[in-house]
């Protein structure tokens, strides 16, 4: 892992045992990576929603960040990452990014981070917030991301939180041979997750279960 991350120490942390609580429940629920959960573990998810909400930070359901946006259920957020099985040498494209809170996990996991989110008041938030935490290896910018983010292609793996009616090309495009590309994908009210793993010439397709995302607006996913 990168060695310029800050950790907070229980001492100073009143969220510290309410974080570990959280995920105790996600190790309960299946999720397995080690790398995922120790990085659940150090990653303040209250740092990234209202003060207001903050005492339901470390519960297991998605909370409301404005702009219509919502950050991840922390299960959905863990599952989606141990799915994209990224390391220290992997480059990763995340788009989506609200107000940071999957991009600060995946900037601790992975050599570099680049993310989009379509809304700039919240791409600004999600910069504010990994800066506080010393997340430098990570870069947010605001435009349409169904398009992906051809400039810093290929990716070893591309994680979408927002849903899409169909796989979008130029993100499969833009995977390296062998990546990963995360995405819910189905209609309005409900979607499956999942992961296409690029091939040389046919690319593995699986489906990992049903989830709720909030639409993928842009050229490539769905319409305003």
């Amino acid at each position: 892992m990168n060695t310029n991350h800050s950790k907070a120490k229980p001492a100073d942390d009143p969220y510290a045992r309410a974080r570990q609580k959280m995920v105790d429940r996600l190790r309960q629920k299946g999720i397995s990576d080690a790398r995922v959960l120790e990085t659940m573990t150090h990653i303040p998810r209250h740092l990234f929603i209202e003060e207001a909400m903050q005492v339901r930070a470390y519960n297991d359901h998605p909370l409301p960040i404005g702009s219509g946006q919502t950050i991840s259920q922390p299960f959905m957020v863990a599952l989606m990452t141990q799915l994209l099985e990224v390391d220290k040498r992997s480059r990763v494209l995340e788009i989506g990014a609200g107000s940071g809170y999957q991009t600060a996990i995946l900037a601790y996991l992975a050599r570099r981070v680049y993310a989009v989110e379509r809304i700039p008041e919240l791409a600004q938030i999600a910069r504010s917030r990994l800066r506080k935490l010393k997340l430098h290896n990570a870069i947010v910018k605001a435009f349409d991301g169904s398009s992906g983010w051809r400039e810093h292609a290929p990716y070893d793996g591309i994680l979408v939180a927002a849903s899409s009616p169909h796989i979008p090309q130029p993100l499969v495009d833009q995977l390296a041979v062998g990546g990963r590309l995360v995405i819910p994908v189905g209609d309005e009210k409900l979607q499956r997750l999942i992961r296409v793993i690029k091939g040389q010439e046919h690319h593995e397709v699986e489906d990992h279960g049903g989830c709720v995302f909030v639409k993928l607006l842009g050229k490539h996913g769905w319409s305003e």
